[in-house]
């Protein structure tokens, strides 16, 4: 009976995913890309952290005929994966400058004599004429290309060696590439495709992460605050992104003082003090890594319960990225942000001291809309998702200003004033310039090119350039006007402002406040919550640690919270039963299977006691 389900026919996608990967189900849109790219189709990925990109690429390298390639951009992030995949019985490698050349020799063999599936590579090596000309003579399926935002002059991670990459399509006309990330807005979509001369199936999920709460508080006494935060977790894991290598090791050294289990990550440290520290994170040995931004890309640890950022990041897109990195497992998640407006003159200056030219633009337009942000008066949830060109029309509740909300007031005169002057202003200027003709400048630069003469010079003269700032903010976090990047950061208006410039609607606005509130923690309102038994769960993790330090694995590689919780949730007592749970494949069941039940069985036998 046990067998029964494994041998239910199954298309072979379905059977794959499960009997490999232990998912019931594909998440939306994975079987449409796999289908894709299985059938030749070039694929662009957009699905957020934790949404299931790997699997999108994973998969079909497993029912095509030969050799997938994925590009990654970090040692670590290969790892993870490569670690990820062989627990699952995948024949996975990685070739990256930390391999021993006796190592790399075996995995080059590997790859000549078929016994690979999937091969990790940097790009810079991927792109080597001698490498190139060692793989025309395989059998190339699929080139998978993970981070590809890092291609685009437009995304927050440019590298000039991920734009090489279009090289490819030179070589191996036939062969499908597909480039996946969780980052890209629409003039970064677009700048990827043109440079890897791609026309592809398109695949754009949802940003949204609903399970982590985002808080933004005014950075006051940080240290007092990140400590007071740090204790109502419980000990659970967490990551603290700090801006300078100085201030890292000032907060590490500061918590552990504190009795927190924390460790520092930064470029100064020496590789292997660096890998250390991962190592000792990944295995649930430290609770908490402080670090700059090159901690994290990649990191597959699931149960990252919270991240705090101790200064603001230079972009909403990497914000995005590093809070991502938080409850991958689909559980409650927190992400703080400290805010000081000091701050965005400090990072301002910084991008002021690199070469003048359209990068340079592009990083101020960045952290403008980072700024936006933090200062937002509206969802938290809604600003993030207009970001990335998606709507949401309701408040998601689980936010600072959702549990904490400003006070409401009519601002349809304000908005009128707002979109007229965008308007006459021939949708042709950024902010500060809207917010100087608003206020009536008189400017030299305003009187010279006449828009003192405008209808709108003037009309908001009575109000700060804060209010102004606030409110432009909040229309722009409403969809109702945007930001064009590709322009100079010039303020354009969308079809829903007619309505508003009509007066034909009501719209309620923020009041601008100058001072952001610290907000109580109150429990969350996520939709991921799952009942579950709590003591049966705290025993599976003590099994789980227990088999990890036997195989000299992370802790998660056996299983992930989520699966633990919905095994806690379910008490399966049968490997039939243990199946139907998500992140149990046939593999794993084979190698932990037994534990497991038995631990299960042990447990209600002594609670029916």
């Amino acid at each position: 009976m046990e067998q029964a389900l494994l041998d239910t026919p199954q298309d072979e996608f379905l059977s794959c995913l499960q009997s490999v990967f232990g998912y019931r189900v594909f998440r939306a849109g994975q079987r449409d890309v796999v289908e894709q790219i299985c059938s030749g189709q070039d694929c662009l990925v957009i699905m957020p952290t934790g949404g299931g990109k790997s699997l999108c690429y994973q998969l079909p390298a497993l029912l095509l005929p030969g050799l997938t390639l994925v590009v990654s951009p970090l040692i670590s992030l290969m790892k993870d994966q490569v670690d990820s995949l062989t627990q699952m019985g995948v024949a996975a490698a990685y070739l990256n400058s930390s391999l021993p050349w006796e190592e790399s020799t075996k995995v080059l063999q590997q790859m000549h004599s078929g016994e690979l599936k999937l091969l990790y590579v940097s790009p810079e090596r991927l792109l080597q004429g001698q490498f190139i000309e060692r793989l025309k003579s395989l059998s190339i399926s699929l080139f998978a290309i993970d981070e590809a935002h890092c291609i685009s002059q437009w995304g927050h991670d440019f590298r000039p060696e991920y734009a090489a990459l279009g090289q490819l399509r030179q070589h191996f006309e036939q062969v499908p590439i597909m480039a996946l990330t969780a980052t890209a807005d629409q003039a970064t979509r677009h700048d990827i495709c043109q440079r890897l001369t791609i026309s592809p199936y398109s695949l754009l999920t949802s940003f949204d992460r609903p399970n982590i709460r985002y808080t933004v508080v005014e950075k006051l006494s940080a240290s007092n605050q990140v400590r007071q935060f740090i204790e109502q977790q419980n000990g659970n894991s967490g990551i603290i992104y700090c801006s300078s290598r100085r201030r890292v090791d000032e907060v590490s050294e500061r918590l552990k003082l504190q009795g927190f289990k924390a460790e520092a990550y930064h470029a100064g440290k020496t590789q292997e003090d660096r890998g250390e520290v991962q190592d000792k994170f990944l295995r649930d040995q430290i609770d908490i890594v402080v670090a700059t931004v090159a901690f994290g890309m990649g990191i597959n640890k699931s149960n990252v319960r919270y991240v705090v950022h101790y200064d603001i990041p230079k972009s909403v897109e990497a914000y995005y990225q590093e809070t991502g990195r938080a409850g991958r497992d689909g559980l409650d998640s927190e992400a703080l942000l400290l805010f000081d407006p000091n701050d965005i003159g400090r990072v301002r200056h910084l991008i002021e001291q690199s070469e003048p030219g359209p990068q340079q633009q592009v990083e101020f337009h960045k952290l403008n809309t980072m700024a936006a942000f933090a200062e937002a008066q509206t969802c938290r949830r809604q600003v993030l998702l207009h970001y990335f060109d998606e709507s949401a029309l309701k408040p998601c509740g689980n936010c600072d200003i959702c549990l904490d909300p400003p006070k409401r007031y009519d601002g349809i005169e304000d908005a009128q004033k707002v979109l007229s002057c965008i308007y006459r202003l021939n949708q042709g200027f950024g902010v500060n310039y809207l917010i100087d003709i608003l206020r009536g400048s008189k400017a030299a630069n305003v009187l010279d090119r006449g828009h003192n003469k405008l209808s709108t010079w003037g009309v908001g003269k009575d109000k700060s350039q804060e209010y102004w700032l606030s409110v432009t903010r909040q229309l722009i976090h409403l969809g109702l006007a945007s930001q064009d990047i590709t322009r100079g950061s010039s303020v354009t208006l969308n079809a829903s402002a007619r309505v508003v410039l009509k007066g034909e609607v009501s719209l309620q606005l923020a009041e601008p406040r100058m001072v952001l509130p610290s907000i109580k923690r109150r429990s969350t309102g996520s939709k991921t919550r799952i009942d579950y038994d709590r003591k049966l769960f705290a025993k599976l993790k003590l099994l789980r640690r227990s088999l990890a330090e036997e195989l000299d694995v992370p802790p998660y590689l056996v299983f992930n919270d989520a699966t633990l919780a919905e095994m806690a949730a379910i008490l399966p007592t049968s490997p039939r039963e243990l199946l139907a749970v998500n992140g149990v494949g046939e593999r794993k069941l084979e190698r932990f299977g037994g534990a497991f039940l038995d631990e299960i069985t042990q447990y209600l036998t002594r609670a029916d006691l």
